[in-house]
C-alpha cells in the first residue's frame, strides 16, 4: 500500500494501465493525493461462483460485479459474457464507466460485470439459468437496483439477457414501483427506449463527425475539415461496430476495410455495410465477399491498411506497441473499451495522430441507457405528453404565417414542418447535444493545458468533476 493509501496489483495491467492515464491527468490538476486515491480506487469488488446443471454434470461459473465509483447512485455498466472476462478487465471496465459517464455528464458512478463463459457452448436454457442464478446473487448481496447498480448490455449479451435480468428482479422484489429500472438495453416492449440498439455506434459516429469538423486540427493532420469522402476501417462488426460504420457511411464517410474475428476484408473504393451483413447471414464469415479486392486471415492485418479513420470496435489491446507503427489512419477512433495501450497510444500520438479516447466515443450507450431509466422512473414514454400538442401549436403557428405572407402550404410540408418528435427523435436529438457538448468540453481543455492528447483531457475532466463530488458529500462518518 502506498502513503497515498492505493493498492497496487501486479497481475491487474489493464486496470493499472486506466490508473496510469489518471495519473497523467492529476498533472494537470491540484487534487490532494488521498482524494486521487479514492478516485482509482474499486470501491466494492464481488467475485461470485455458482453451480449450474450441464447435462448430467455441474458446472462451476465464475462471475463478477465491481462498483467503481460511488461518487454518484446508481452505479452503472455493462454486464460481458466472455472466456477471456477477469476481475482485472472488470475493474478497468468498471473504472472506465466512471469516468465516462462523468465526461457526458451522466449522473452515475461507474460499474461493470461479467461472466466467464462462452455463450456459444451453452443452450438457451442454461444461458437462461446462468443470466437468472447470477441476478438472484447480484439481489442477495444488494449489488442491484434502480437505485443501486444498474446492468446494461455489453460483449456478449443483448435485450435477451437484460429482460432476463429484468423479469428475475420483479420477481424477487414484488409491488417495487420502479423495478424495471433495475437494468437498461431492454426491448421495447419490457420498457426499453428506442434508439437504444444503436447507440453507442451512433455516438461513434457522432464523435468523429465532431473531431473532423474541425478544420483546425484536420489541417494539422494533413486532412480537410469534414466527414465526406474521408476513408475508414472498422474493427468488429457487432453492435458497435455495424451502427459506428453505418452512420459513418450515411454522413458522407468511405467505408474502405471492415476486420472480424475470422479476418478483414478491403476494397479502396469502399464497401457496402449492409451487403458485407448478408453475406456474412449466407456465408457465416466476412471472406470471400466479392467485392472485397483483399482480404486478409488475420484480422490484425486489416487495421494497418491505408485509410484515414481507423475505429476498433471490438476488444480491448488491439494496437499496441508492436503493431502501432504499421497503422496508417491519422485518427483512432475508439469505439471499443481500451483498444490502444498506454505505450501504442503514446507512440501515434508522438507521430502526428490523434485518439479520440473510448470514454467519451462510445458513450453513447450510456448516455441513452440513461435516458431509459429516466423513462422507466417517469413510468411514460418520451413525447407521449406533448408530442400531439407541440404539433397542433406548430400548425396553429404556420396557419398564421400563411395568412400574413399569401403563402400556402402544401399538406405535406405542413405535415413535415408541424410534426412533434418522437421518442427516438428526442433521443437521438439528447445523444447529438451530449456528444457535440462533450467533445468541444475536452477539446477546450486540451488546448488550454496543454495536455498533449483528447484522453488526457478527457481524464482531467472527469477528475476535476469527480473530486467535486466526494468533496461536497465529505466523508462519513
Amino acid at each position: 500500500m502506498t502513503k497515498a493509501g492505493e493498492v497496487i496489483f501486479d497481475d491487474y495491467h489493464f486496470f493499472n494501465d486506466v490508473c496510469q492515464y489518471v495519473d497523467q491527468a492529476a498533472a494537470f490538476t491540484n487534487h490532494d493525493k488521498g482524494l486521487l486515491a479514492q478516485i482509482k480506487a474499486c470501491n466494492s469488488i464481488y467475485h461470485l461462483q455458482f453451480p449450474i446443471r450441464k447435462g448430467n454434470s455441474y458446472e462451476i461459473i465464475h462471475a463478477w460485479r465491481v462498483q467503481h465509483s460511488h461518487h454518484m447512485l446508481p452505479t452503472k455498466g455493462g454486464i460481458r459474457y466472455s472466456d477471456i472476462v477477469n476481475e482485472d478487465e472488470v475493474m478497468a471496465l468498471a473504472a472506465l464507466m466512471t469516468y465516462k459517464c462523468a465526461i457526458v455528464n451522466v449522473p452515475f458512478g461507474g460499474a461493470k460485470g461479467g461472466i466467464k463463459i462462452n455463450p456459444k457452448n451453452y443452450t438457451v436454457a442454461e444461458l437462461e439459468n446462468i443470466t437468472r442464478r447470477y441476478t438472484v446473487e447480484l439481489i442477495k448481496k444488494n449489488f442491484i437496483g434502480p437505485g443501486i447498480d444498474v446492468p446494461a448490455p455489453d460483449y456478449g449479451t443483448g435485450e435477451r439477457e437484460m429482460s432476463w435480468i429484468a423479469d428475475t428482479y420483479l420477481t424477487m422484489n414484488p409491488g417495487s414501483l420502479d423495478a424495471l429500472g433495475c437494468v437498461t438495453g431492454k426491448p421495447i416492449a419490457l420498457h426499453g427506449i428506442a434508439g437504444r440498439r444503436e447507440a453507442t455506434g451512433r455516438g461513434v459516429a457522432y464523435a468523429v463527425r465532431e473531431c473532423v469538423s474541425v478544420a483546425e486540427d484536420m489541417k494539422a493532420l494533413g486532412l480537410t475539415a469534414g466527414i465526406d469522402g474521408k476513408r475508414i476501417i472498422v474493427q468488429g462488426l457487432g453492435n458497435v461496430g455495424f451502427h459506428a460504420a453505418k452512420f459513418l457511411s450515411e454522413q458522407g464517410g468511405i467505408i474502405v476495410g471492415i476486420c472480424e474475428f475470422d479476418g478483414a476484408i478491403y476494397n479502396a473504393n469502399g464497401l457496402d455495410v449492409n451487403d458485407v451483413v448478408r453475406h456474412r447471414k449466407e456465408t457465416g464469415s466476412i471472406l470471400g465477399y466479392a467485392k472485397a479486392t483483399s482480404e486478409f486471415e488475420h484480422s490484425a492485418e486489416g487495421l494497418e491498411q491505408d485509410c484515414d479513420i481507423l475505429v476498433p470496435a471490438a476488444l480491448e489491446n488491439q494496437i499496441t506497441i508492436t503493431n502501432v507503427a504499421r497503422i496508417k489512419a491519422k485518427i483512432i477512433a475508439e469505439g471499443a473499451n481500451g483498444p490502444t495501450t498506454p505505450d501504442a497510444a503514446d507512440y501515434f500520438i508522438k507521430n502526428g495522430g490523434m485518439i479520440i479516447p473510448d470514454m467519451y466515443a462510445n458513450a453513447g450507450g450510456v448516455t441513452v441507457s440513461y435516458f431509459e431509466w429516466l423513462k422507466n422512473l417517469s413510468h411514460v414514454a418520451f413525447g407521449r405528453m406533448d408530442r400531439r400538442y407541440d404539433e397542433t401549436n406548430n400548425l396553429n403557428i404556420l396557419s398564421m404565417i400563411e395568412s400574413t405572407t399569401g403563402v400556402t402550404l402544401t399538406p405535406q410540408q405542413r405535415a413535415m414542418i408541424a410534426k412533434g418528435p418522437s421518442e427516438l427523435e428526442l433521443v437521438n436529438s439528447g445523444l447529438e447535444d451530449t456528444m457535440v457538448r462533450s467533445y468541444h468540453e475536452i477539446r477546450e481543455i486540451k488546448n488550454v493545458k496543454n495536455t498533449g492528447s483528447l484522453r488526457t483531457a478527457a481524464f482531467v475532466a472527469a477528475v476535476d468533476k469527480i473530486a467535486v463530488s466526494y468533496m461536497n458529500m465529505g466523508i462519513w462518518p
